[in-house]
């Protein structure tokens, strides 16, 4: 995963967090703590998806956001479709019956199909949020405290949902790590307990 997937981050070195934000923000601050040699091999890790992201923190702080900046893109050839509206022609393979049942419908095929494809998102979207934070609080749970004392114990308080036993199981973990994993966690279950 890289930088510019990323909407905001959290570093540690080790079990001390550096910085947490924008990628923008956590990459000065992170190259200001290894200049200062406050952070030798810092981890970055998205807030979003518990995955860790690759800077490139070699130069100055300049240098550094001059890099996460992203470059102009080509322009892409035009193919079928109505590029201009941001329609995209690619083939769909259906059985006869399906074709014939979307060629019935008002506005035809594409618009059915458009028409489906939004009405499942939105009916997915909720649980899909919060299978989402779900996942990247128990990721960066056992990236950063998966060699603490308590740690299975705390993932199946984490994915019971039981919030006192957690608060306890790692009420003895490194600040920053435990106040960390308490919002991702604390995120996901509010998540998953309004539906999204």
């Amino acid at each position: 995963m890289t930088p510019a997937d990323s909407t905001r981050c959290t570093a540690f070195e080790g079990h001390r967090c550096i910085a947490n934000g924008s990628p923008e923000d956590v990459a000065q601050a992170v190259r200001r703590a290894m200049d200062e040699g406050r952070a030798q091999s810092p981890l970055i890790l998205d807030d979003a998806t518990g995955y860790p992201l690759e800077f490139d923190l070699r130069g100055s702080v300049d240098e550094v956001l001059a890099r996460l900046r992203p470059a102009a893109e080509p322009a892409a050839p035009r193919g079928p479709g109505r590029p201009k509206l941001g329609v995209v022609a690619r083939e769909v393979t259906l059985l006869p019956r399906h074709w014939d049942w979307l060629g019935r419908q008002p506005g035809g095929a594409s618009v059915t199909l458009r028409r489906l494809v939004e009405e499942a998102r939105r009916a997915g979207s909720a649980k899909e949020q919060a299978r989402q934070a779900s996942e990247a609080a128990d990721r960066t749970m056992r990236t950063l405290a998966g060699d603490l004392p308590g740690f299975e114990e705390a993932s199946r308080a984490f994915w019971r949902g039981e919030r006192a036993t957690f608060d306890q199981l790692t009420a003895d973990w490194p600040t920053d790590v435990r106040q960390h994993l308490l919002q991702l966690a604390h995120r996901a279950w509010d998540t998953a307990a309004t539906g999204g």
